[in-house]
């Protein structure tokens, strides 16, 4: 499996590994999923065998797109690998930049396309162990306060996008 994603390296967009784009703090591609039923975020907690924040609660799903893979196609596979979601379309929320630790001497400089679905009563959810320990559905002003309440609980850039680009991601 190809572990190499689009980062900036010298000014020039390059595949880089990507433990060395969170090692060295390069800012590079991602994508981040929101996925609403009504007025519920769905969220997920990480597996405890990710290379980084195992165990913490973070939105919907969040990845890294191969070389030359669309925004909106990443976004569409990694709901598929993570949670067992398909089928559901995605609306684009522009793009957001955030730079965070993310403990072990990693940083995450993301430049992130964002997308929000909103999910059908009755959609399937079959999260895939290797990725995803649990999942809940959270109402966003619980969400907030919890995040707020248990920093620690949750993903660094789950607390900046709840704080500094709710308006952009929820706003219906």
């Amino acid at each position: 499996m190809d572990n190499t994603i689009p980062a900036w390296v010298d000014g020039s967009l390059t595949p880089v590994d990507k433990i060395e784009v969170h090692l060295r703090g390069l800012r590079h591609k991602a994508v981040s999923v929101f996925v609403l039923r009504g007025n519920r975020l769905l969220i997920q907690r990480r597996a405890l065998g990710k290379y980084h924040t195992p165990g913490l609660w973070a939105n919907t799903c969040c990845t890294h797109p191969h070389w030359d893979e669309s925004p909106a196609d990443c976004a569409t596979r990694r709901l598929a690998e993570e949670l067992g979601i398909t089928g559901l379309a995605l609306t684009p929320r522009g793009q957001v930049e955030y730079r965070a630790g993310v403990g072990g001497g990693m940083i995450e400089h993301e430049l992130v396309d964002l997308f929000v679905g909103e999910a059908p009563e009755g959609m399937k959810i079959d999260p895939n162990p290797a990725e995803v320990m649990e999942f809940a559905w959270v109402d966003l002003e619980t969400l907030a306060r919890q995040t707020e309440e248990s920093p620690k609980r949750f993903t660094p850039w789950l607390r900046i996008y709840l704080r500094d680009y709710a308006n952009q991601i929820l706003s219906r």
